[in-house]
Formats: C-alpha cells, sequence, structure tokens
C-alpha cells in the first residue's frame, strides 16, 4: 500500500480480537520505532512489552479508574507497550536548557508512530494512551526511580468486522499556512 493509504489505515483501535499477536510482528514494530529519528540521535526512550498474564491485564487496569473509564477497552488489548523516556545524550539536554524544548517528548512521539504505522500495514491495530497512573506501572514493570513513562500503547488484532472511521480532521487552510502565521 501507499504512505497516504497507509496514514488512511491507520487509526485508533478500541476493540481487539482475543487472538494473541505473533512475537515476530511485535518485534517489527518494535524495529520501526528503534529507526525513529531522534534529536542527536539520542533515542531516548525504551519500549516494554506487556504480553503475558496477569502483567498485561494489570498494566491495562491502570490506563482507567472508576470515574474515567475511557479506556477499559485496554482490557480486550492482547498487547500492551509502555514507552519509558530515558536520558537523552548531554549534548541534547543542554540544547534542551537553552531553546527550553523537551525533545524527548517529541522523539518518542515520532517513535511511536512509527510503531504504530507499522502495526497497521501488517493488520495490526493500536491506539496511543496518555492517561494512565504512571506510579503503578512504574511498579508493574519495574521500571526504575527516576524515569518516566511517556505513553502507554495498545496492540493487538481489531474485533472482526471493526470498521474503518472516516477520519475528521481540519483542514488544510486551518492547520496550515504559507510564510507566515
Amino acid at each position: 500500500m501507499s504512505f497516504q493509504e497507509l496514514i488512511q489505515k491507520r487509526q485508533s483501535v478500541r476493540k481487539y480480537s482475543p487472538a494473541e499477536v505473533e512475537p515476530e510482528k511485535i518485534d517489527l514494530c518494535l524495529e520501526a520505532a528503534r529507526l525513529a529519528p531522534s534529536a542527536s540521535n539520542s533515542q531516548p526512550w525504551k519500549f516494554i512489552v506487556a504480553d503475558q498474564e496477569p502483567l498485561r491485564s494489570e498494566v491495562a487496569k491502570a490506563t482507567f479508574t472508576d470515574i474515567q473509564l475511557i479506556n477499559k477497552f485496554t482490557l480486550h488489548a492482547p498487547v500492551m507497550v509502555v514507552i519509558v523516556i530515558e536520558k537523552a545524550r548531554w549534548f541534547t539536554r543542554l540544547a534542551m536548557q537553552v531553546k527550553k524544548k523537551e525533545w524527548p517528548l517529541i522523539d518518542i512521539g515520532i517513535a511511536a508512530e512509527h510503531f504504530c504505522l507499522q502495526a497497521a500495514e501488517i493488520g495490526l491495530g493500536t491506539c496511543m494512551i496518555g492517561w494512565f497512573d504512571e506510579k503503578k506501572i512504574q511498579s508493574l514493570l519495574q521500571i526504575p526511580k527516576g524515569k518516566t513513562v511517556g505513553l502507554v500503547i495498545s496492540l493487538g488484532y481489531p474485533e472482526d468486522g471493526y470498521h474503518h472511521r472516516k477520519k475528521i480532521r481540519k483542514s488544510l487552510q486551518e492547520m496550515s499556512s504559507k510564510n507566515a502565521y
């Protein structure tokens, strides 16, 4: 498929089949993320794959609360992937202070999208999740103190009949301009 077809196909999936995801397909998605660009090639990420019970379920439960139930669909995702923000290279850290930019956040976003686009190409569904109980996930996955969980991604085969939604986005004129704001 063309790149345009791929970005049209990629969507946030919130209904998963119980089918297991083959380890080689998970590795292919991780390889796509590994090759993502980053500021000063710092690669400030570590992807942790939770695909065994009861760990996977516990990570999924950390993405919603009794009040905020929007991510409860994660209970049915066969794989949960947690992205930990790692320390950037010294030069990047210095530049971040000077320029007041958080490049590792940008970098993990790019790596996460590489992961999700690769998943879509091979028939898997994903959803990037920003709402989660960071302390619980850190404890579950034995993430060292001082490390930050940046994103969680649910991964699996979309449920049979899961339909492709039309993307609702701002028009080009609303989201872009030429030569000035």
